[in-house]
């Protein structure tokens, strides 16, 4: 019994609960509040806990510490339940969407979000870090700016981005990439040739050039990814058995070693596939010569074409359209301000992520894009062109260097 709570809850994720608490913890933590999604971080357990008392008459008023992820989708769930009730809501009347901080115990720098949340329908007070400047022992000083109004679900004033809908008209198109669950599948191309790449019929679309974040905004490691979807392992061991004891020895000890965990069983059954091999994605993309790809986590939002052979990973998110209108409509200003707007920012660096649901499903595109689509197309292909030949021309310059120097341009800072 209390009449205000205040608190900086544990920051642990939805994915390492079970690591860091324990699994009958977590069991009887999600069973006790089963009105949290299990894809919610920890802290979102004190959140809903302390909204729900907010709402009822049971405190005042409260006010947490918590990650920055706290605007992720997953953990937004959380918050738009408390201020969506419309017979008891619940306002935030302060907030700080990010702000930098440093560890006591052990000197990391993270991230942090600070909210108050408050029963009754009221505006609240939302301080934005503009600046920040180094101080004596490791600390770090703020400048903040204050707006106010209704703060909404994503810690935002303003137009209600968070509450945009996914269109039926882009459902199905994206996905992210193949999900591995072992890095036993990736490959050198010496490895490729000496599994039969190149020797062995067939076995050239099984073994795929592969991609991943660090590949396409910096420098690409021009690796394979062993990819044997729509094959049992009889199949594999009959047809490519140089690849079959490859991953026997590689993959399987890993599967079975985690094959005690819920999931882990089925991905022991099934060890020379991966993880998520993206059924769906697989289907989108039947057809398509490239598709369009983005990294799901990066400091600058740039789409790229990539060819039908090469596999994406987890962490690019991956577009099943092929026309240049398309890729011109992705990579403008208006689409990268939308997918900032909607999706959230994570890790040290505070780098914005895209989330496909939110960023791209959400995006209308212009209805007259048929009339402009020449121009566009025309744009988009000599972008993505000339980017990819710098790359080919100077084997050091990244595309993450690129917008470095396009940003310093733009803002007039020295080169």
């Amino acid at each position: 019994q209390a009449d205000f709570v205040v608190g900086n809850p544990p920051f642990i994720g939805a994915s390492t609960m079970r690591a860091a608490l324990g699994e009958g913890y977590v069991e009887s933590l999600r069973g006790a509040w089963p009105d949290v999604p299990e894809s919610a971080d920890f802290v979102m357990y004190w959140w809903h806990h302390a909204g729900t008392l907010a709402r009822r008459g049971g405190i005042q008023r409260f006010g947490f510490i918590t990650t920055n992820s706290i605007k992720q989708t997953f953990n937004r769930r959380v918050i738009d339940a408390q201020l969506s009730d419309t017979k008891q809501p619940l306002s935030l009347a302060f907030a700080i969407p990010d702000h930098p901080w440093v560890d006591e115990s052990d000197g990391a720098a993270v991230r942090i979000a600070m909210t108050v949340g408050v029963p009754g329908a009221t505006s609240g007070r939302l301080l934005l870090t503009v600046a920040e400047h180094d101080a004596e022992n490791g600390e770090i000083d703020v400048d903040l700016a204050e707006k106010k109004g209704l703060i909404h679900q994503d810690l935002r004033t303003g137009a209600n981005t968070a509450s945009a809908v996914a269109l039926r008209a882009m459902h199905g198109i994206s996905s992210p990439g193949l999900k591995l669950h072992g890095a036993g599948f990736i490959v050198s191309e010496e490895q490729a040739a000496v599994l039969g790449v190149g020797r062995i019929a067939g076995l050239d679309a099984h073994v795929r050039p592969y991609r991943n974040g660090r590949d396409l905004t910096g420098n690409s490691r021009g690796v394979r990814v062993i990819d044997l979807f729509g094959l049992d392992a009889e199949e594999v061991r009959k047809r490519f058995p140089e690849v079959y004891q490859f991953l026997l020895e590689r993959v399987k000890p890993e599967r079975e070693a985690k094959s005690v965990s819920k999931d882990g069983a089925g991905y022991a059954r099934l060890w020379w596939l991966h993880g998520k091999p993206r059924q769906e994605l697989r289907k989108s993309l039947v057809g398509l010569g490239r598709y369009i790809a983005t990294v799901e986590t990066s400091k600058h939002r740039v789409f790229q074409f990539l060819g039908k052979d090469i596999a994406p990973d987890n962490m690019l998110i991956a577009i099943a359209l092929d026309d240049g209108a398309s890729l011109g409509v992705l990579g403008s200003a208006v689409h990268v301000t939308w997918s900032l707007a909607l999706g959230g920012r994570l890790g040290v660096g505070n780098d914005p992520r895209y989330n496909k649901s939110r960023c791209f499903e959400t995006f209308p595109f212009p209805a007259d894009l048929r009339e402009r689509s020449a121009a566009i197309s025309s744009l988009a292909e000599q972008l993505d062109t000339h980017r990819k030949r710098q790359q080919a021309a100077h084997p050091d310059l990244t595309l993450t260097g690129m917008y470095n120097v396009l940003d310093k341009l733009r803002s007039g800072e020295p080169l």
